[in-house]
């Protein structure tokens, strides 16, 4: 598997199952399988002009409960994640891993030398003075929710920068980092609502800090980044509160589901407790890349975790989908389960 893979490359799976893209059942991409259901007409929109964000702002600080001049925007999770690698020109880079590899991947870019900490074993080990500390809660690929208070006093003790990536906050009933903006002026927080609203083709991501540290940051950023479609996109998918509900409770409920489906088959020896919508799992008796080749004539898509850091060629993600998909993903466990 590539270093830096990441799952959900659909088309490349219909071709090696000779299947069409829509016959794909997707368990490897964490994004929620509920969409809202909008009605935007996109040839109404002036797109002749250059786009004013400030709807777009109000929108998604109202959203998280922050001012404006509190956030900026980027296009997507993954530009956000380089920008402030880039923009604050550290030197040392502490990872709580596994994480989301994009941040390795940015680390290795600029050139900053990296600390991994194996977050099943190792939490307390102490940071670098002054490192630039990456916390991603709930984490990937495990879905775990962590109490960080304690976290943060040692990381501020040590006078680190901080990144909390709360990019699947919002599929749990966990606060938000954001009440701590207050109290230390090196504290950045990513969000990332496509995963929540399964839009990943509308690129936005935010980054959320003080003012003075987000006015640093736009006076490095140009003009216009966003397009006109995604800015309209998300404002109208904010508006539907009732789909934030009804989602949240749709997504537990299969997630539930999955994990009962999932822990019953003979080569299964782990799966991590979950609070987002993705389970991590260990296996036994047929490695990660074989079960995926098995799942090929079934049209299922799993995650394969072996490049994450601190897992191996046992480890896969599961992303829980529809209840069909679940139970379409039982019925091949169980005939896998009689080949083994």
């Amino acid at each position: 598997m590539k270093k830096f893979e990441h799952g959900g490359d659909i088309k490349s799976f219909a071709k090696k199952a000779k299947c069409q893209i829509e016959e794909v059942i997707d368990l490897s991409s964490n994004i929620n399988f509920l969409k809202p259901k909008l009605d935007i007409d996109f040839n109404s929109l002036d797109i002749s002009s250059y786009p004013n964000y400030d709807k777009l702002y109000k929108a998604i600080s109202n959203h998280y409960n922050v001012m404006k001049s509190e956030i900026e925007l980027y296009n997507g999770g993954s530009s956000a994640i380089f920008k402030l690698f880039e923009n604050l020109k550290l030197k040392h880079c502490t990872i709580y891993s596994p994480a989301y590899l994009e941040y390795k991947k940015a680390a290795q870019n600029f050139e900053y030398e990296v600390d991994l900490i194996n977050r099943f074993k190792d939490m307390n080990k102490e940071v670098k003075k002054g490192s630039f500390v990456i916390f991603v809660n709930p984490s990937t690929p495990d879905a775990k929710c962590y109490d960080i208070k304690k976290l943060l006093k040692l990381w501020i003790k040590k006078e680190c920068t901080i990144l909390i990536d709360e990019s699947f906050l919002e599929f749990t009933n966990h606060e938000s980092i954001t009440k701590y903006l207050k109290e230390y002026d090196k504290l950045y927080i990513l969000k990332s609502m496509t995963k929540f609203y399964s839009s990943a083709g509308i690129r936005v991501g935010t980054i959320i800090s003080s003012k003075e540290n987000i006015k640093k940051l736009k006076e490095k950023e140009p003009m216009w980044k966003i397009s006109t479609f995604d800015m309209t996109y998300l404002i109208e998918v904010l508006k539907y509160k009732n789909f934030y509900r009804k989602a949240k409770k749709k997504n537990k409920e299969n997630l539930e589901l999955l994990y009962s489906t999932v822990k019953k088959h003979s080569f299964i020896k782990m799966i991590h407790k979950s609070e987002a919508n993705y389970i991590l799992v260990k296996l036994k008796g047929i490695k990660a890349k074989e079960l995926q080749e098995k799942l090929i004539p079934y049209k299922i898509m799993i995650r394969d975790c072996s490049n994450f850091d601190f897992l191996g060629k046992y480890h896969i993600r599961i992303a829980a989908k529809s209840k069909k998909s679940i139970k379409l993903l039982d019925k091949a466990f169980k005939e896998i389960d009689k080949c083994i």
